[in-house]
Order: C-alpha cells, then sequence, then structure tokens
C-alpha cells in the first residue's frame, strides 16, 4: 500500500462475506465511508489512477482493493 491510499468500510451498517461481494457493490456504485474522515464516497467520484482505494469487510478483518 502507497502513500495515497483510501481506506473505507461499508456505509449503513452493510457487511460483505466476500472480496467479490465487495467489488460488486463498489462497481454498482453503493455508498462507503472513508475510515479516516467518515466521508461517503463511490465511484461517483473521480480518483485519479494513483489513487488506490481499500475496503475493509467480514467484520473489519479482511482488506480487498476496488480501485
Amino acid at each position: 500500500m502507497s502513500g495515497r491510499d483510501i481506506h473505507a468500510v461499508p456505509a449503513y451498517g452493510r457487511d460483505y462475506k466476500s472480496a467479490s461481494a465487495v467489488k460488486a457493490d463498489w462497481l454498482a456504485g453503493k455508498d462507503f465511508r472513508c475510515a479516516v474522515s467518515g466521508q461517503y464516497l463511490s465511484t461517483r467520484d473521480p480518483y485519479p489512477s494513483q489513487v488506490e482505494v481499500w475496503v475493509r469487510y467480514a467484520k473489519l478483518t479482511k482488506l480487498v482493493r476496488v480501485h
């Protein structure tokens, strides 16, 4: 992971059991929350290509890259 990473968690109390489910909802434009700032984010937000977005899932025990 680089210094230009964004770490997020599922919004609205959602959780996932698999990385593929996280990626599917990310690509579908569902909201996630930045783990640091609490700001909502999704695929509708523009991200520079060098920024990586990582999402925690499985009760925050696993991590998957979605962007």
